[in-house]
């Protein structure tokens, strides 16, 4: 983005943001270059979160509708189209189906949904923060749904006029949004940046050439200059995230600036091939006091090869090649999923609550092996 695993009680960090298998045409043998991860396994695991999700109470919401979480919600609605097309299937699985009628639902009901988080029962400004991460988590979802037709849909356009409605306008974060806080930066954490970042691949990705129509780019212009403006006060993890973001949009970084990130990512990568999100997060601490982990993680090497791969890095670079290979190997054959591991605590990997982070990691890891194909 924004990023998200739950702190002292469950409850508190739902989102950070909420602020989250059909029929199989072959198997993933005959829609990869290789059989050593499995699209079948990686939809059935973020299929199977997204059903928990969707019942588990501390994530319903008002209207019958539940929360868009960064940390699950959001990772699936970008994978799960990309999985969609790489498996063959022809309709949208059932979980798919219920988790862009909820989105649709809060979209169009925009002015009578309450905030995730009001601020009578949060306190101010978690009203405000809420509307602004929701907005961009809304569009997000609904114009990645959009991209296999390469057509924007009603829906999905007037979530990314309401996203910009939210945009702010004035202080020092004019053109980012109200982002949840809820001290968890910088993953599973509430970043700005990270929402601000998010919003510009939003635009870059929405099909039929949104990005150039007339209508947003005084909007566009404000984003751009609040990117580039609060660039080098980030950690590097959100800096990664700007330059897949600059692959979305052309002119956003020059080619020195976009080459600068990509070295100190590529500086990053570990042994064995992988990048470990605790090297990307400057001097942060867990609040239990317990180290990071220093272990690849499929986030943060997910992450990485799709942003180095969108902004031009080509799969044949050794680094790169490296990288996918990692990933590649490291699908955790029991369920389908990329581990990662939480910067807040340290927590049971297998545990509800310390998947949210193999949920993010499982959608970018997918996102990178699939790029380009």
């Amino acid at each position: 983005m924004t990023r998200f695993a739950i702190r002292a009680i469950v409850a508190a960090t739902v989102i950070a943001g909420c602020l989250g298998s059909g029929l199989l045409a072959a198997d993933r043998a005959n829609s990869t270059d290789s059989a050593a991860w499995s699209a079948q396994a990686a939809a059935g695991y973020l299929d199977g979160r997204l059903n928990w999700w969707m019942t588990w109470p501390i994530a319903a919401r008002d209207h019958d509708t539940f929360c868009v979480s960064c940390h699950t919600t959001t990772p699936y609605g970008l994978a799960r189209p990309v999985l969609r097309v790489a498996m063959g299937e022809q309709t949208l699985s059932s979980t798919e189906q219920k988790f862009l009628g909820n989105v649709r639902k809060r979209v169009e009901m925009w002015d009578q949904v309450a905030p995730f988080y009001p601020d009578e029962a949060r306190g101010v400004p978690k009203t405000s923060e809420s509307r602004g991460t929701e907005s961009v988590l809304n569009a997000l979802t609904l114009s990645a749904a959009d991209a296999p037709s390469g057509k924007l849909s009603a829906d999905a356009r007037r979530a990314l006029d309401i996203m910009w409605k939210e945009q702010l306008q004035a202080g020092d974060a004019r053109g980012a949004w109200p982002w949840l806080e809820f001290h968890n930066k910088p993953w599973e954490g509430n970043s700005q940046y990270y929402g601000a970042a998010l919003a510009a691949v939003v635009v870059g990705r929405a099909p039929g050439g949104y990005v150039a129509e007339p209508g947003i780019q005084s909007n566009l212009k404000s984003l751009s200059d609040y990117l580039l403006r609060e660039r080098d006060s980030q950690d590097p993890i959100d800096r990664v995230m700007l330059l897949w973001a600059s692959a979305r949009l052309p002119g956003l970084l020059t080619a020195p600036q976009k080459q600068s990130i990509i070295d100190e990512a590529l500086a990053k990568q570990q042994p064995d091939g992988g990048f470990s999100l605790s090297q990307f997060v400057g001097s942060w601490k867990r609040k239990d006091g317990t180290p990071l982990d220093p272990r690849s993680d499929g986030y943060a090497t997910g992450l990485v090869t799709l942003a180095l791969l969108e902004s031009g890095v080509p799969r044949s670079d050794p680094r790169v090649n490296r990288s996918l290979e990692w990933l590649e190997s490291n699908e955790r054959k029991s369920d389908g999923r990329w581990l990662a591991y939480s910067l807040n605590e340290n927590r049971d990997l297998d545990s509800y609550v310390g998947e949210f982070m193999s949920d993010a990691a499982t959608a970018y890891a997918v996102l990178a092996l699939e790029y380009g194909k």
